[in-house]
């Protein structure tokens, strides 16, 4: 792990994936994060993945991916002697993060105003569907349910295929990496003026700025986003493209770029061709282009096409699946993924990935694995102050 937040301690109640992977983005930067989990079962997600026997054992997949660096205690916080201990924790902690329905933690009596009662500069992030305000803020969300709402469903796809969910949850990871952005900038508050924040991380908000383009080119140009599968919107030739052997990516979004593309394909007549030779003109006769540019791509597979059109400074990858980029060079020299061995539950080495970045050249990477249900009660409650004492230091 960087040290960039050493000595910063989180405590993370929140379950399955927008809260945990907030919490993990800020694990993999040395924070001290503390999973509060409730019995019996702890987090959902250690009872999702594709490994029946993992789920079993409380360490599913899902579970594994976004955990990895945090301890893990259990307390009941119905239970008023859990519920204080919860408290001492508190005291000493400088962030929270909890993903429950707004009013939840109210309702168990340990809200925002409480707890900053308990530690006045504490930094309180509640990452939910909808927000903590607004006509939608008690309803259930989960990841497909925001990306209908926000409008990301109406844009995927083909004309014909559309509305289509992303392939991924795309709005809670949004929403767990808004949540992190925003704790971490609180933090540099906390530290330099000693006060705290509430954070009111809406999932729908969170997903709706991150489609900063479709939302903008209706906003201010009055152009409703259309579903255009593999296609750019803003240029041509900017896709998708069927070669030899594979599929390529194309994105020659430049004049100089579209030019240079031609030329390579063994078709310059393109660039001078009335259709396509100004921007407006391409898009506008995208379909035909489209058909003229994979009839010459199919001479040679995606991967030699990809290394011929880059090393001219045309924008050009394959589309690969999830195994083949885990094994790319690009993505192993980088140390993307970290191994653990003896993982509880686990009969080979557990693989997780780090977040997007580098510290100074170095990837933070976590340093031990995900834990056990309550695997670090004895751990973390024997190096608390005395019952009381923690709370009158805050």
């Amino acid at each position: 792990m960087t040290d960039l937040l050493s000595g910063i301690r989180v405590l993370d109640l929140t379950n399955v994936l927008a809260g945990p992977y907030c919490a993990y983005q800020l694990a993999l930067l040395g924070a001290d994060v503390i999973k509060v989990e409730a019995p019996p079962g702890g987090d959902l997600a250690r009872q999702l993945g594709a490994s029946p026997d993992l789920n079993q054992a409380g360490m599913g997949a899902s579970f594994l991916a976004q955990n990895a660096g945090k301890r893990s205690v259990v307390l009941d916080m119905k239970k008023p002697n859990d519920r204080e201990r919860f408290l001492d924790l508190v005291a000493t902690a400088d962030a929270l993060v909890e993903n429950f329905r707004p009013g939840v933690m109210e309702r168990l009596g340990l809200g925002h105003e409480k707890l900053k009662e308990i530690r006045p500069s504490l930094v309180y992030c509640a990452i939910s569907g909808f927000g903590q305000t607004g006509p939608m803020r008690g309803n259930p969300a989960y990841d497909q349910i925001i990306q209908g709402l926000s409008g990301i469903m109406s844009i995927t796809g083909t004309p014909e295929t559309a509305p289509l969910r992303v392939g991924y949850p795309v709005a809670d990871t949004l929403g767990g990496l808004v949540g992190a952005f925003a704790i971490a900038a609180a933090l540099v508050k906390q530290k330099t003026k000693g006060e705290g924040a509430f954070l009111d991380v809406s999932m729908l908000e969170c997903t709706l700025s991150a489609l900063g383009w479709p939302v903008s080119n209706y906003l201010t140009a009055g152009v409703e986003p259309q579903p255009m599968g593999n296609e750019n919107m803003t240029a041509a030739p900017s896709g998708a493209f069927r070669t030899g052997e594979g599929l390529l990516n194309i994105a020659a979004n430049k004049q100089e770029q579209f030019v240079t593309l031609c030329g390579l394909i063994g078709r310059p007549e393109l660039a001078s061709d009335t259709r396509f030779a100004e921007r407006e003109t391409r898009k506008q006769n995208r379909a035909a282009l489209k058909v003229l540019i994979e009839d010459a791509l199919g001479s040679a597979s995606a991967a030699a096409w990809e290394e011929k059109l880059n090393r001219a400074g045309v924008p050009a990858g394959r589309v690969l699946t999830i195994p083949q980029v885990l094994e790319e060079p690009q993505v192993t020299e980088r140390g993307m993924a970290t191994s653990f061995e003896g993982v509880s539950g686990m009969d080979r080495p557990l693989t997780v990935v780090r977040g997007g970045f580098m510290v100074d050249g170095v990837a933070p990477t976590p340093t031990a694995p995900p834990p056990r249900l309550g695997e670090h009660m004895d751990e973390v409650f024997a190096a608390l102050p005395g019952r009381g004492t923690s709370r009158a230091r805050a």
